[in-house]
């Protein structure tokens, strides 16, 4: 009773694809593998990486200024 079986996992799979679809499942599952080669390749590069390095064109890198009260 506690354990589930093929079926079970098979028919809440068939849900989830219903649900969201299978264009949108796999552009999770894509941005998911992009992330995770991101930080692969962040760990094996370690202290090398260069301080301004941009993954994508749609990132914008700013910078905070602070207030200053006259």
């Amino acid at each position: 009773m506690g354990s589930f079986s093929i079926w079970h996992w098979v028919i809440v799979l068939v849900i989830i694809m219903l649900v969201f679809g299978t264009k949108k499942l796999g552009n999770i599952g894509s941005d998911l593998g992009k992330a995770v080669k991101g930080f692969k390749d962040g760990v094996k590069s370690g202290d090398e990486a260069p301080a301004q390095q941009v993954a994508d064109k749609s990132t914008i890198d700013v910078e905070a200024k602070e207030k200053s009260k006259n």
